[in-house]
């Protein structure tokens, strides 16, 4: 059975910034939680960040200018978190590699699990093209992302796998 890394907080769990979740309600989700296929992370608590916690950004680009070494994550105080997002990112890349997982469904919008739209380091709510931190790391091992809208696609794309397609 092929895997799939789920972020927490679309399980419900109370692991974003705030304290809070963001539930996706999905029959798809549902189905793939009853048959033991889905792997929950959250990037930052695996990093050993705080449940709540300031919001944080990426400044200076993207989830692959962090990688390579062309932007930084900071929270909203200022504090520099870019080591405790590489760290967060490689621990579900250990987890996906761990568990065979090939996909991945992920909260769009956040510094980690981002798969189309970050927010631009300015903490104006301003939102650029880009995927986070962990959602980079999983795309450049091969793993596909897909974010909360995208769980159809994701669904098709695990029939195709199963079936032995690409």
């Amino acid at each position: 059975m092929i895997r799939v890394l789920v972020s927490s907080c679309l399980l419900g769990e109370a692991v974003r910034y705030h304290g809070g979740d963001a539930r996706c309600e999905s029959d798809v989700l549902d189905r793939w939680r009853a048959e033991g296929r889905l792997v929950p992370i959250c990037p930052e608590t695996a990093a050993g960040l705080p449940v709540p916690r300031p919001p944080a950004e990426i400044a200076g680009g993207d989830g692959g200018a962090v990688l390579h070494g062309r932007a930084q994550v900071v929270d909203l105080t200022g504090v520099d978190l870019t080591a405790a997002f590489l760290r967060g990112a490689q621990a579900s890349l250990d987890i996906a590699i761990a568990t065979g997982a090939r996909l991945a469904i992920l909260k769009d919008g956040s510094p980690s699990c981002a798969t189309t739209y970050i927010h631009d380091g300015s903490f104006r709510e301003q939102r650029g093209h880009g995927m986070g931190v962990t959602a980079a790391t999983l795309a450049q091992a091969g793993i596909r992302v897909f974010n909360e809208r995208q769980v159809e696609d994701a669904a098709r794309l695990l029939e195709a796998l199963e079936k032995g397609g690409p």
